[in-house]
């Protein structure tokens, strides 16, 4: 709320408006990252990447690119390089499952004489909205190439949402996920 007041007081550029409310929604996120790996892998020896084209994902090529684009400036931002000679593979997908959305409730009934007769109608209330989980992959560039790392997120999004909303969504997912990578060294 603080952020809308400060927006409509200091008439702030809309890029600087999805980066406050990307950094909101970051904070505010409540959601864990589930994380596994193989422990037998020296990650502090990673230092070039690319990536592996999706191919079970539910995201269209706008969306494909979003996350791509998300994935490569945390990545290139913890000093990774991408490359054609990597020494690993990212490789990513999501899923959507629709949410159940809330209904108010009509219904209607008659009885008398011992006889009662009812019905009933939901009616959907709000938008239709996807809880999206992205799944992180990173893979060897060796033969083969093995998992040796993976983290995943859950988070919902609405069916109809606006390009700007989808790159924050993402930005926001990809943000957290690759906070758990590399692995902290126990």
């Amino acid at each position: 709320m603080v952020c809308f007041l400060l927006v409509l007081k200091q008439k702030l550029p809309m890029k600087t408006v999805y980066i406050l409310l990307s950094a909101l929604l970051l904070v505010s996120c409540g959601a864990s990252v589930a994380v596994d790996y193989d422990t037998s892998t020296n990650f502090d020896s990673y230092k070039t990447f690319q990536f592996y084209k999706p191919e079970r994902t539910q995201l269209n090529d706008l969306d494909i690119d979003r996350v791509e684009q998300a994935i490569d400036s945390v990545l290139v931002a913890k000093s990774w390089q991408r490359t054609d000679y990597n020494q690993f593979y990212v490789s990513f997908y999501v899923e959507n499952l629709e949410v159940a959305r809330s209904t108010l409730g009509l219904g209607v009934g008659s009885g008398g004489g011992g006889i009662g007769i009812g019905g009933g109608v939901g009616i959907p209330i709000g938008a239709r909205k996807f809880s999206q989980t992205l799944t992180i992959q990173i893979f060897e560039g060796v033969q083969g190439s093995p998992l040796v790392w993976e983290g995943s997120l859950s988070k919902e999004l609405r069916e109809k949402a606006r390009p700007e909303e989808k790159e924050v969504h993402f930005n926001t997912m990809v943000a957290k996920i690759l906070s758990k990578f590399p692995p902290e060294k126990e």
